[in-house]
């Protein structure tokens, strides 16, 4: 048995913008994945802080050109640049200037052992759920996410988005409420997106979302 691996990114399957390097290679010390615009001005890498994963992170330009915006502060990145943010809660996102601009990502905890996210475990069934979403069957979706959710229970994404499909789906307050209370609570960050997220706008005069997440902007 060999002890290496040898892969062409344009063969790893896509899915939507995100090339599963790790995923596809089967790497367990550490993250490293790839996205893709496939537009111009398309995003490549998501406005965030790592608060959860409290990653190290390394961008690297594979093709094409980006602007990065870290901690405020804009950065051409033309194909061969490199983006160190060693800060986890240092803000930081990408888009791309040319169509077919693709970055790669880097990243593990400094001093910790690397666990795989559990954004990329449940990807599979995120993916399918948000397909109910769009085609209205919410209550399917939220089967799906109370599902997913017994194998990640501390996932504030899956929390979050249970909450917005029982929401969707007609459940009272006191549920919905319990499922974004969870999100916030393991990502604060959450509680902004909730302001303005209209599918919240049936509870917007209910106290407990209220004390959640305050009035729209």
């Amino acid at each position: 048995m060999s002890g290496f691996t040898v892969a062409q990114l344009h063969e790893i399957p896509i899915r939507g913008t995100w090339i599963p390097i790790r995923d596809h290679l089967g790497i367990a010390a550490f993250g490293v994945n790839a996205y893709r615009a496939e537009e111009a001005g398309g995003t490549v890498i998501s406005d965030h802080v790592e608060t959860l994963a409290k990653h190290e992170e390394l961008y690297v330009v594979l093709e094409g050109n980006a602007t990065f915006t870290v901690d405020g502060d804009e950065i051409d990145a033309p194909a061969g640049t490199l983006v160190f943010v060693g800060d986890p809660m240092t803000r930081r996102s990408a888009v791309a200037k040319e169509a077919g601009t693709t970055v790669l990502v880097a990243g593990a905890p400094a001093g910790a052992v690397f666990e795989v996210a559990p954004w990329e475990q449940s990807w599979k069934e995120s993916q399918e759920a948000m397909k109910l979403y769009r085609e209205e069957r919410y209550a399917e979706a939220g089967d799906m996410l109370r599902k997913a959710l017994e194998s990640h229970p501390d996932w504030a994404g899956l929390h979050y988005n249970l909450a917005c499909f029982d929401s969707k789906a007609g459940a009272d307050a006191a549920t919905v409420a319990a499922s974004l209370g969870r999100a916030i609570e393991l990502y604060p960050g959450f509680r902004d997106f909730a302001r303005d997220d209209s599918d919240f706008d049936p509870f917007r005069d209910d106290p407990a979302i209220k004390a959640l997440v305050g009035e729209p902007r």
